[in-house]
């Protein structure tokens, strides 16, 4: 079975708010190639071959007015509720709102899990506020995936992004399911540490094998630490497809041909592209869910 952690969806670019800024050509805190012009949806149908399962991540900054509302990923996700999950997305920067938008994302959406991101929400990954949502969240078995590592937009707050930051947070909650994703780079030894550390902190790969260089260190990293049983396969849609990012990872020891640099066991590749997420999460399989009171949501048809 393949798991893909690490998408997204939206319906305009209008969501992601202050996230996109212009560098030559118009980039996503995801690192995706965006046309402000282009309001056409990323769709998961062909694209996530040969994915069996995929997250969807909901994803809200009030300080960027950035949103990818709960009930538009809910919706979608319904649509193809076998291969699809989603993910709430949470600022923690209010907690009675926070909380209360999440117990109504697991109680009413049926999301068993959320994504939270430090830097683009400005907070601190251990202020007060944060923690009583992580406290709700642990309570209802909702584990969280972090936004971590560098985002482009000049407003976020690479202070509050890296991983070594959510140490106290593992430490304070440590039957909690924690994904710290892209591996927190640029800071990737920080995060390996703290999967060598805590038994249910875990990593995703997406947007890190965009960069094969880095992403060969990084494995390489892992491999050597025995931690290559903490790292998720993600594919970071609509930035690349899962097939893109299968290839890229298999392919990862090509830089090593002609010289005297260690490989990476092919099976210990496989195991990331393999590996069972949804258990390690304790996230049930996805299937119809007929009862859920979504709210409905436009959509923007698109020709795969």
């Amino acid at each position: 079975m393949i798991i893909d952690t690490f998408t997204h969806t939206w319906e305009s670019a209008d969501q992601l708010g202050r996230c996109i800024l212009s560098r030559g050509a118009e980039a996503s805190p995801y690192g995706t190639p965006l046309n402000p012009r282009d309001t056409r949806a990323p769709r998961h149908t062909a694209a996530c071959e040969p994915v069996d399962v995929t997250i969807v991540l909901g994803f809200t900054a009030h300080r960027l007015a950035a949103e990818i509302s709960n009930d538009a990923v809910a919706q979608y996700v319904s649509q193809n509720p076998k291969r699809l999950v989603g993910f709430a997305g949470i600022d923690p920067t209010d907690p009675k709102k926070a909380i209360a938008e999440l117990k109504r994302a697991r109680e009413e959406l049926g999301m068993p899990g959320l994504a939270v991101a430090p830097a683009a929400q400005g907070f601190h990954p251990t202020n007060s506020q944060a923690m009583l949502v992580y406290a709700s969240a642990a309570e209802r078995n909702m584990p969280v995936i972090f936004h971590t590592g560098v985002y482009p937009a000049s407003e976020t707050m690479l202070e509050f992004a890296r991983p070594v930051l959510l140490d106290e947070v593992a430490r304070e909650f440590p039957d909690w399911p924690m994904v710290i994703a892209h591996l927190g780079f640029p800071w990737v030894y920080e995060t390996i540490e703290l999967l060598a550390k805590h038994r249910h902190v875990y990593g995703e790969i997406s947007w890190m094998l965009h960069q094969p260089w880095q992403a060969y260190q990084a494995l390489l990293s892992a491999y050597q630490y025995g931690v290559m049983d903490k790292l998720l396969f993600g594919s970071g849609f609509p930035q690349s497809t899962a097939a893109e990012c299968i290839e890229a990872l298999y392919s990862i020891n090509h830089l090593c041909q002609g010289t005297n640099l260690p490989t990476i066991p092919r099976e210990q590749l496989r195991g990331i592209v393999e590996r069972d997420s949804l258990d390690l999460l304790g996230i049930p399989r996805p299937a119809s869910q007929p009862n859920l009171r979504i709210a409905p949501a436009a959509t923007n048809e698109q020709t795969d």
